[in-house]
């Protein structure tokens, strides 16, 4: 698999969850010559048959590298993002995995019994747009694992599809003034998209070079045993 193959299937797999974002998508290119993906994010377990470096390994086939490592101690993750080797404008990826064994007793044991029991391998390329492996998702077993962990819950549902992908916004039209986050965000709520206004439309500051605002995760229906319930999906960064 190449790079425009891998990046081709994860938007897919993410655009097939959310269709909305394809439309969003189709919005800003009118207003842009080379619209940039800046990076992807992706999630899993820790886990030795699919955690982590399991997730990294089709990305460094195709020439990424590891270029830092994160740890988000409220969240229990552990993250990494990568770059390409040769290609400046390439996305980059990010990576994240919970680390189950600072999780409860309660949330490991429930994890293992719905998920990594019933977990069927995959071909490590095809991994980060594989999906769910695991069977048709419970609704009793995802109110569960949300009541301590929104990303346990999304991963047990959704599993290997990226979470969310972005919008490099410099390369949006000056002419528009679409190159200015706050013009943007504007822009996009008199289109009718819903900005995730939790600690502010834009997150970062100019002082720090990072500046970023996301769209809502939109509900998805979704076919649990216990039948159709709609629950937040992906989202647009």
């Amino acid at each position: 698999m190449n790079i425009e193959t891998m990046f081709s299937e994860c938007w897919a797999a993410y655009s097939k969850l959310n269709p909305k974002v394809l439309e969003m998508r189709a919005l800003l290119a009118q207003h842009s010559s080379g619209l940039l993906n800046d990076h992807i994010a992706l999630r899993t377990l820790k886990h030795s048959e699919f955690g982590l470096g399991q997730l990294c390994a089709p990305f460094e086939e195709i020439g990424y590298e590891v270029r830092e490592h994160y740890h988000f101690k409220e969240k229990k993750l552990e993250a990494v993002h990568l770059e390409h080797s040769n290609i400046a404008d390439a996305p980059k990826v990010f990576i994240s995995e919970l680390l189950l064994e600072q999780c409860s007793p309660e949330l490991q044991d429930l994890i293992s019994r719905a998920l990594v029991d019933r977990y069927q391998p995959i071909l490590d390329a095809l991994l980060p747009v594989s999906g769910v492996s695991w069977g048709q998702p419970s609704y009793s077993v995802y109110q569960t694992l949300l009541q301590e962990s929104e990303y346990a819950a999304w991963f047990y549902v959704f599993g290997f599809v990226p979470n969310h992908f972005t919008v490099k916004v410099n390369s949006l039209s000056d002419v528009d003034g679409l190159n200015d986050i706050h013009v943007l965000n504007a822009f996009l709520e008199d289109h009718g998209y819903q900005l995730n206004s939790a600690g502010g439309k834009v997150k970062g500051s100019p002082e720090i070079y990072l500046e970023q605002s996301s769209t809502l995760a939109d509900k998805v229906s979704i076919q649990f045993q216990e039948g159709k319930y709609d629950i937040p999906s992906v989202f647009y960064e």
